[in-house]
């Protein structure tokens, strides 16, 4: 799913169908389930918006900045050389120059090229 507040265009969230709070509490399946999720958005990401950088990355409790209580997910974050400004610093605004809409319609095609699923 997409981050409605991206840190940049076409930041992903990667979450398990079912209701977990840590990658604890996942079976074996559901962990391989998952990690391949990852892989995929990560080839996605990389041909629609052929970022120079990805993070990929787990904040397990709020305390870790988890934003979604008692739901793992796992962010993939394309990232651009000088992409950090003074904005999200002194001006806490970050200028999104595509629409989520946009970076979905992007995302899912590479995905639907290549028989995953985008639900």
């Amino acid at each position: 799913m997409l981050n409605r507040y991206p840190y940049s265009v076409g930041h992903l969230l990667i979450s398990p169908r079912g209701h977990v709070a840590d990658v604890l509490e996942l079976d074996n399946d559901g962990y391989i389930c998952l990690m391949n999720s990852v892989r995929a958005a990560v080839r996605a990401v990389r041909q629609a918006f052929d970022p120079h950088g990805i993070n990929v990355g787990v904040n397990l409790g709020s305390a870790a900045g988890a934003g979604v209580p008692g739901h793992v997910h796992i962010h993939v974050v394309p990232r651009w050389n000088g992409d950090t400004n003074f904005m999200p610093v002194i001006g806490q605004t970050q200028i999104i120059s595509t629409s989520l809409d946009e970076a979905w319609d992007r995302i899912s095609t590479v995905l639907d090229t290549e028989g995953n699923q985008t639900q």
